[in-house]
């Protein structure tokens, strides 16, 4: 078996899903039969869509996902602070969505049906991790009681918060646990007009509000001193909190409740040998920033791709080590960002609380901060500076290697638009922009091109005629694709360069020149095989 998944959550079915898509034999595994239906994650963004997208499962949840919404933070009295509304699609997909996560994660498990080489066991549980430098041996026990073993190149930990495998692996789970516990009620029969998430940063107790998909609110409440966790579950309790917020708390139907704790941590390494932790196993964060479940879609987003490399391309190993240089950085941006948002919203005392609405007032009224607001620019954006990529050309004004690749709209040879993704396809793909981006290499150099099996596509402007549509290119299977929206044009002319390599993962591993592309593919294809360091 080349690679078992231990957690059949979100983060481990779109892993199983990504690898499927890969073509790479994969087994699943989960103590749970079914998907987990208590509050978690309530947003998924645009990144998160992007890898759905690859797995070809978007279409099917955006059917219960509300697209664009916003986000508003309210101090005590009720006035808006701010007011997030970012509208831009550099990905392809808006950056705020709300959904419903286990509708989504069926829709995930119902994915993996359509690929033979993926297995699923569930109410199997791990009960022992032995690896080796051959590969890594599971013990598994089911339900029954029944005990056998599974033999697999490598694992993902996609085990959750508690994760066993981290645990046996004796990984450190660094950072902070939060002393203040919140409370959750999910609710069906909505009875309010907003259709937005607001932050109310009220220090008599502070709250979030979000409209969900299908007339279901969510509401979080913080818990103070001395309120005992079990009695504030209570139906009596749950309607003293929900009273204070609707006209009447009997219309609510209230679905479930819980009591969540905090944390603000991360695993010491992402990978151990051929162990890759990934989503709650590698990183736990305040939800504030909606980030959590997102975080770990990147995280195996960034590892599926390596380990089916690894696996069916004969890469070297070490490009799994990778894995952790990349995404460990990021995983801390979000923690911090989620940490912060925390902060913002938790003061008790009235005086804090008067202090920083006074700031954020303050803050807003500047028009770059607004813009810097309004569009979400605050969220850390990934750039993999230290893994597998080339280094950017000195100079550059605005970097494009290490980070995500646009997603505008183009249209293709029969006047089908369609996003850049469906073009590209999901593995390696080697741009040029208004150029045969392999016109000038020679026949070693295309060898190593082939290296990557990438689809290879030239960039015309928008209605650039016939002539250049149909002139030849090096490569008789290039796709040419017209920039319908000039977006592209725009993107690549504020970067250096006109050919791009673009990993499975739409994150830029190289930007070149045509007549550099094949020192860039030469120094990639060597860190490929491990017979060149960076």
């Amino acid at each position: 078996m080349p690679v078992a998944i231990v957690g059949a959550g979100p983060i481990g079915v779109t892993a199983a899903n990504l690898l499927g898509v890969y073509g790479v034999t994969t087994l699943v595994i989960d103590r749970e039969t079914e998907v987990i239906d208590y509050p978690r994650a309530a947003g998924v963004d645009d990144e998160s869509l992007r890898t759905f997208q690859t797995a070809e499962l978007v279409d099917e949840i955006l059917r219960g996902t509300i697209q664009n919404v916003p986000l508003k933070l309210f101090d005590g009295g009720g006035r808006c602070l701010a007011d997030i509304r970012p509208t831009a699609q550099d990905y392809g997909w808006y950056k705020r969505n709300i959904f419903m996560q286990p509708r989504a994660e069926a829709v995930l498990r119902r994915g993996l049906a359509r690929f033979p080489h993926v297995q699923v066991m569930l109410g199997t549980e791990l009960r022992e991790l032995r690896q080796d430098a051959d590969g890594v041996t599971l013990r598994l026990v089911t339900a029954t009681g029944e005990q056998h073993e599974v033999r697999a190149g490598h694992v993902i930990a996609a085990d959750g918060g508690r994760s066993p495998i981290r645990t046996q692996l004796g990984i450190a789970l660094e950072g902070r646990t939060h002393p203040r516990k919140w409370v959750v009620i999910d609710c069906a029969h909505d009875p309010l007009d907003a259709p937005y998430t607001a932050l109310h940063c009220d220090p008599r107790r502070p709250y979030v509000c979000a409209h969900l998909p299908d007339d279901h609110r969510r509401w979080e409440f913080m818990l103070f001193p001395g309120e005992d966790a079990d009695e504030m579950l209570t139906p009596e309790r749950v309607n003293d909190l929900l009273r204070h917020h609707v006209p009447d708390p009997g219309v609510v139907e209230v679905i479930r409740a819980r009591v969540y704790t905090h944390h603000s941590r991360i695993a010491a390494r992402f990978v151990e040998g051929r162990v890759a932790l990934a989503g709650d196993a590698a990183h736990l964060m305040p939800p504030w920033a909606g980030q959590g479940m997102n975080t770990g879609i990147r995280d195996v987003t960034n590892l599926c791709w390596k380990l089916a490399a690894i696996v069916q391309d004969g890469a070297d190993g070490s490009l799994l080590e990778t894995y952790d240089r990349e995404r460990r950085p990021h995983a801390q941006a979000m923690i911090d960002l989620s940490t912060t948002l925390g902060r913002v919203i938790s003061p008790t005392r009235r005086s804090v609380a008067r202090a920083r609405d006074w700031f954020i007032r303050g803050a807003s009224a500047a028009p770059p901060i607004k813009r810097w607001t309004l569009e979400m620019r605050f969220k850390p954006v990934p750039h993999y500076q230290d893994g597998f990529v080339t280094r950017e050309r000195p100079g550059t004004r605005r970097p494009a290697v290490g980070r995500m690749m646009a997603q505008p709209v183009v249209e293709t040879a029969d006047g089908t638009c369609r996003r850049l993704d469906d073009v590209l396809g999901p593995w390696f793909a080697v741009i040029g922009f208004e150029c045969d981006p392999l016109a000038a290499l020679d026949a070693a150099e295309l060898a190593v091109v082939a290296r990557f099996r990438p689809r290879v596509v030239k960039v015309v402007e928008s209605r650039a005629g016939r002539r250049h549509h149909d002139k030849p290119c090096a490569d008789s299977g290039t796709v040419v694709v017209e920039d319908v929206h000039n977006e592209l044009r725009a993107w690549f002319q504020a970067r250096s360069g006109n050919v791009v390599l673009v990993r499975p993962d739409r994150y830029v591993a190289a930007m070149t020149s045509a007549e550099e592309l094949g020192d860039a593919l030469a120094l990639l294809a060597g860190r490929f095989t491990g017979s060149r360091v960076p």
